[in-house]
């Protein structure tokens, strides 16, 4: 089988030195390849899937990313993860799971260990190694009109291994010095080293139509570490799209433009 793409196909590399190689290909709309050996496993949450070589094993469980039994599986629900995770083993070299992104944006790898653990958005996480583990880093209620008032909740990676992160839009990263700070809507918060303070600030007196509501929460984040922020959120996207979508549920065919109504009602934006 032959694979093509717009620009080229890039090889697999092992960057992270991990064991397991991986190649992103795309641009807008990236997809993830993982290239495996035999008896090697990545993990995703369940739905995550877009192909696979038929000598992948997958197998569906609520163990897995270091949630097993009730309380973990229920940790990992909170932080926004799925009940089920999703178990891909190779039952033969050079086998290939492939994961897209769901908006357009970046995929990127990063290396966890005891000294490199990250807080990532809630829909951050796409794969991983075995070793990776995915629970609740951060929850705080922002108010009703704030993402639906399921309030600004980080998931926390942590374990060995590597995870790859889709974020959204495009990626800007900042190098933050000890006691340096920068405040930043919580929507475009992506990815940040575990080692990096965050405080949930409240800017009265400024009304705004965006969330509905009477003030404006920001992020301050605090260093030292690295911040990687997303130009694109899910709201932001929805607001965006609510003046062109039809009145009336599924009117526009198939349910398409209904359905994305209902995601802007969702964050009370329609």
């Amino acid at each position: 089988m032959t694979e093509e793409v717009d620009g080229g196909l890039p090889a697999f590399s092992d960057s992270e030195g991990t064991g397991v190689a991986h190649r992103v290909l795309g641009d807008t709309l990236p997809v993830l390849e993982v290239q495996l050996k035999s008896g090697q496993s990545v993990i995703s949450q369940g739905g995550e899937l877009s192909w696979m070589s038929p000598t992948v094993v997958m197998t569906t469980q609520t163990a897995g990313a270091g949630g097993s039994g009730f309380v973990g599986v229920l940790k990992r629900a909170v932080a926004g993860g799925t009940i089920f995770m999703s178990q891909y083993t190779a039952s033969a070299d050079n086998s290939t799971v492939a994961f897209a992104t769901k908006l357009p944006g970046r995929i990127m790898p990063i290396h966890v260990d005891a000294e490199n653990e990250y807080m990532v958005s809630r829909h951050g996480y796409l794969a991983s190694t075995d070793g990776v583990t995915l629970n609740i880093g951060f929850q705080q209620k922002l108010g009703v009109g704030v993402f639906s008032g399921n309030g600004f909740i980080l998931q926390r990676i942590a374990g060995a291994g590597t995870a790859w992160i889709e974020l959204s839009g495009e990626i800007v990263t900042y190098e933050l010095g000890a006691g340096e700070s920068i405040l930043v809507h919580p929507g475009h918060v992506g990815l940040f080293e575990a080692k990096v303070n965050l405080d949930i600030q409240m800017v009265k007196g400024i009304k705004n139509m965006f969330f509905g509501a009477e003030a404006l929460f920001l992020a301050k984040l605090t260093g030292p570490g690295k911040v990687h922020l997303q130009t694109m959120t899910l709201p932001g996207l929805a607001h965006a799209l609510q003046p062109y979508i039809p009145e009336g549920g599924n009117s526009g065919g198939a349910g398409g433009l209904g359905g994305l109504g209902n995601l802007a009602k969702s964050f009370n934006l329609g």
